[in-house]
């Protein structure tokens, strides 16, 4: 097995349109969730929030540019730009050699194109169909359209799978690097936000329905909490061979140490401790590390009420009470699906360098059903440590586990 670093990485959320943006603002005690005047417009909704990443499209983004691409796919472009600088790839003859590939995903593809499609069917005629509709609306179109923008000719790995989408894509790309099937690889998530999002959860009572103090939520973990807030953005990280990087000078960030997945295998919504703890543990194993080296755990958090409980317990399984440093970035960003998983990624990696870690915002009275963990609070956390993981679970029943190691 090859050793697989990071190299790049890019960000587009409501903290911030860049990772060291977005890494300052954690140090500001207070979350990105406001009430959407346009959300209380629609009937039956309980939930009016949502945390905005405010993307604005830059005006190199022409039509010709971006013409196969909705709002989740020019945020990953964004991203992934930011993140091939950051690399020193930008324009490298190593993205087209067929070496480097992309392993993106995203939750769904276009709402607009979505909804053009659907036109068709409701009007039973054909006015809103493009060449482009598909590509913009099918599952797979933040990594079709990065593959075509920067012309990868490597491997293509779409990784559709709800909120696990941009924490698989990186477990899939640490894989095809260390395995020797490429030498570097493109790797993240994104999501733009609907409020068809807000609609699912809110059907579930999984949305937070304090539209009155969007301050206050989400509140992970915590005996008060009513639910989860839909975020957007976008996250890209930049793996590479350690002794490729190495020899063309690259500046390491982080290692990754280590990645695991597995499925529940036994309903599409409900989150099953027991195979969430398999995951985390099959992480640590491909590590090669005791759960004792983990200095801190950036926790999915969703603020629902089954998954904080469930969540609890895989982790305290695996770490036992109160041992391991836990907080989850979604107390800030709220939950951006897709891409979460690459967002809480890539400032992880970032608390890792910094030696400062983001406190879980709003966790007042934690609820014993979660287990007692470290949990960190108020201003944040200095601490020194060399091994961090960061966990993500989706519906489906799909679990994963990334350990990085500090670089």
């Amino acid at each position: 097995m090859r050793r697989v670093v990071v190299t790049g990485c890019g960000v587009v959320s409501s903290l911030g349109q860049t990772v060291a943006a977005a890494y300052e603002r954690l140090k500001t005690p207070k979350n990105c969730v406001c009430t959407s005047e346009e959300i209380k417009s629609y009937k039956g909704l309980q939930s009016c929030l949502w945390a905005p990443a405010n993307f604005v499209k830059p005006p190199e983004y022409t039509r010709k540019v971006v013409r196969t691409m909705s709002p989740v796919s020019m945020m990953a472009l964004n991203a992934t730009e930011q993140a091939l600088a950051q690399a020193g790839l930008a324009g490298d003859p190593l993205v087209k050699s067929g070496r480097l590939g992309v392993a993106y995903g995203s939750c769904s593809g276009g709402v607009d194109a979505i909804t053009d499609f659907s036109s068709v069917i409701l009007s039973h005629e054909v006015r809103n169909v493009t060449s482009a509709t598909y590509i913009k609306m099918m599952p797979q179109t933040t990594a079709v359209n990065l593959s075509v923008h920067f012309g990868t000719t490597g491997r293509l790995l779409p990784t559709g799978t709800a909120c696990t989408s941009g924490s698989l894509a990186i477990g899939e790309a640490y894989e095809q690097i260390a395995w020797g099937k490429q030498d570097a690889m493109i790797a993240g998530g994104a999501e733009e936000f609907s409020v068809t999002q807000v609609a699912v959860f809110d059907t579930l009572f999984a949305t937070s329905r304090r539209n009155d103090a969007p301050e206050t939520t989400p509140k992970a973990f915590d005996r008060d909490r009513d639910g989860l807030v839909v975020g957007e953005g976008a996250g890209t990280l930049i793996l590479e061979e350690y002794g490729h990087a190495k020899a063309r000078g690259a500046t390491i960030l982080a290692e990754v140490a280590g990645f695991g997945t597995n499925t529940d295998g036994r309903h599409v919504t409900q989150p099953n401790a027991e195979t969430m703890a398999v995951a985390l543990r099959l992480a640590l194993e491909d590590a090669h590390l005791p759960p004792e080296a983990i200095g801190y755990v950036n926790a999915h958090g969703t603020a629902t009420d089954l998954g904080d409980v469930a969540e609890g317990a895989a982790t305290a399984s695996v770490f036992g009470a109160g041992k391991v440093p836990l907080s989850t970035i979604k107390s800030y960003t709220g939950h951006t699906l897709g891409a979460c998983g690459a967002i809480e990624a890539i400032l992880t990696i970032e608390m890792m360098r910094h030696g400062w870690f983001a406190p879980n915002l709003n966790l007042v009275t934690p609820d014993e059903r979660c287990s007692a963990h470290d949990f960190i609070v108020g201003d944040g956390r200095r601490m020194d440590v060399e091994y961090a993981q960061t966990n993500n679970f989706a519906f489906g029943g799909v679990n994963t586990s990334v350990v990085f190691k500090r670089a």
